[in-house]
């Protein structure tokens, strides 16, 4: 299958160009196991420079100080655990890093409530288990047990919604950096390169808590909210740039003044208060995080280009907010109503449209 044909790109083949300009370029002393020095890795995820005549993109627009950390947690023999708010790009840097740091990011567990210990670390193929018994082609090694092999990063995505006895399948992985294969007599050493990066979600908290030892074995960077309209902004900007550029949606990039709408809306009721800090306003139940927005602008360019002229209208727009922020329908609609009345109503001409088409949908 042509890179045409697949829906989403791992990291590494999305901006290929950009890691082999850096690559290419590379000055500073490379960790063992790695591809580009801890500078370029930064470089890459920070972005705004050209190297060799490429342009380097931001990946990450947030404090360059916690992606400095991040890095350097992953030169060190600790893993590295992001937490933050959903919509805090915590699964997207983990990428990234992955993707610059090995050129392979695709080494992942998705946490969940069904997650075994197996997936953790190894499985058998039971068929030959049973015809032949225990054998090393008879087993089916984890994206852990792979990345041990062969001194790479393993993610795990959401690693708070797995089970307790789970989780703590990773502590003597990360404490010993071995893995026991008994079955097989076996003791698995992790070559030079090895580490985890593991996400969890503070929404999170309280489902399957980590325990201290667990804990211990990370360096833990909490990744905030955007700290400010711009900032957000440039990041829902871009974002829905890249992600509209794989999908056929036949439709115009948001303009500004529409970008600039959805994000106001999210971050007033995300914070119970209008930018101005003038008026109160009750929350909804939904989180409202960056990555919905713009996740909203993109289903909004589809409904423009599948049954509009190709521009995000207000009706569209509007469509993607009830949705958004109606997620109980008792309080949420009580709540986007008096935002529409107190707030949107007040903002003037620009803001009309959006209101109106607001307005009949929560009626």
């Amino acid at each position: 299958m042509s890179n045409q044909q697949v829906q989403r790109l791992p990291a590494e083949e999305l901006f290929q160009q950009e890691l082999d300009a850096l690559i290419s370029a590379e000055q500073d002393p490379i960790p063992t196991g790695w591809r580009m020095s801890p500078r370029s890795v930064l470089t890459y995820i920070t972005g705004g420079v050209k190297v060799k005549g490429v342009e380097i993109t931001p990946k990450y627009m947030g404090n360059r100080r916690l992606v400095e950390i991040a890095i350097a947690t992953l030169v060190t023999d600790r893993a590295l655990l992001l937490i933050g708010e959903p919509g805090t790009a915590k699964s997207w840097l983990s990428e990234h890093l992955a993707a610059a740091v090995n050129g392979d990011s695709t080494k992942v567990i998705q946490g969940t409530a069904g997650t075994t210990e197996e997936q953790i670390r190894y499985s058998w193929n039971y068929a030959m288990l049973i015809a032949k018994g225990p054998s090393p082609e008879a087993m089916v090694k984890s994206p852990v047990y792979r990345a041990m092999e062969t001194g790479s990063i393993a993610r795990v995505e959401e690693i708070s919604r797995c089970a307790s006895e789970v989780q703590d399948a990773l502590i003597s992985i990360l404490s010993e950096k071995r893995l026991s294969v008994p079955e097989l007599g076996l003791e698995v050493p992790a070559a030079k390169g090895f580490s985890v990066i593991a996400t969890a979600n503070t929404r999170d908290k309280g489902v399957n808590d980590m325990s201290a030892a667990l804990k211990r074995r990370f360096n833990i960077i909490v990744l905030p909210t955007p700290s400010d309209l711009e900032t957000e902004l440039e990041i829902v900007r871009t974002r829905v740039e890249q992600l509209s550029a794989g999908l056929d949606l036949n439709a115009k990039q948001p303009d500004g003044d529409t970008v600039e709408q959805v994000v106001t809306i999210f971050r007033e009721l995300r914070g119970g208060a209008t930018l101005d800090g003038k008026q109160k306003l009750k929350t909804t139940s939904g989180v409202l995080s960056t990555a919905e927005a713009i996740s909203l602008l993109a289903n909004s360019m589809a409904l423009a280009g599948s049954f509009g002229n190709g521009t995000i209208s207000a009706a569209d727009l509007a469509a993607g907010l009830q949705g958004a922020v109606v997620k109980d329908e008792e309080s949420d609609k009580i709540s986007w109503k008096e935002y529409l009345e107190n707030v949107m109503k007040k903002r003037g001409s620009g803001w009309l449209p959006l209101y109106r088409a607001c307005r009949e949908l929560n009626a």
